[in-house]
């Protein structure tokens, strides 16, 4: 998978992504570019914003100058069809499913605004004609898109096959529960427990000890939902 990240700030990338399972694939199962904004700047100061039309707080990134850098990051891809991701707090709510889905692709392309925005004229031409979606990671907003990018490509590594040691890991995570019955579903982890089997005065629960896999698989299960009712009552649809 080539990512290519479109932002202000290149030199903070690939950032964490160079450590951990990640950055030791990275070059490998994985490769990461960027694509510099002011590099499109339309005068010597480089100067890529404007003030809004309008009125208003803030600085908008001229839609001319980021149209050139898309342009210019599509071209990492000559043979197949990146997903084109613009971050932003008014998009879509991340979450597992869209971190599967987005995985399957051959390449990302993110777009990282700052400041007050980007013009939406740009963003209304790249979603009509390139299928650009916008993608929130939450309900609160950030200084620029480069934190957001990274949670997305850290998500998505983790269904690339051959990122993680055991590839059963991200079918069996929050949001990915596997049921007694192998099917996936979307709870909260059950809590989890390593030696020693005491300690200051908590235990280690019995039935982990038992060895008896159906009766774990069930117990499991059970404190997922109990878990998941308590702090997210949203994922069970009540």
């Amino acid at each position: 998978m080539l990512i290519t990240i479109v932002t202000l700030f290149p030199e903070m990338f690939p950032g964490m992504l160079a450590y951990s399972l990640p950055g030791k694939q990275l070059g490998n199962l994985w490769d990461l570019k960027t694509v510099n904004i002011r590099e499109f700047s339309d005068n010597k100061w480089q100067k890529v914003d404007d003030t809004p039309y309008g009125g208003g707080a803030g600085m908008v990134i001229k839609p001319n100058i980021i149209h050139e850098a898309l342009t210019d990051a599509l071209k990492n891809y000559p043979n197949n069809e990146p997903a084109i991701i613009n971050m932003t707090p008014r998009g879509r709510l991340f979450n597992n499913a869209t971190a599967r889905n987005l995985a399957e692709y051959d390449g990302l392309i993110i777009l990282c605004g700052r400041y007050e925005g980007i013009d939406q004229r740009v963003i209304d031409h790249w979603i009509q004609h390139h299928n650009m979606q916008e993608i929130s990671i939450g309900d609160y907003v950030l200084f620029g898109g480069e934190v957001a990018a990274m949670v997305i490509i850290e998500s998505c590594l983790r269904f690339v096959p051959g990122i993680m040691h055991n590839e059963d890991s991200p079918e069996d995570e929050s949001f990915c529960i596997k049921d007694i019955n192998g099917s996936r579903v979307d709870l909260l982890e059950y809590p989890q427990y390593t030696k020693p089997v005491s300690w200051s005065g908590y235990d280690v629960p019995s039935v982990l000890l038992s060895g008896n896999h159906a009766e774990i698989a069930k117990w499991r299960i059970e404190q997922a939902k109990q878990i998941t009712r308590s702090v997210r009552p949203d994922l069970l649809g009540h």
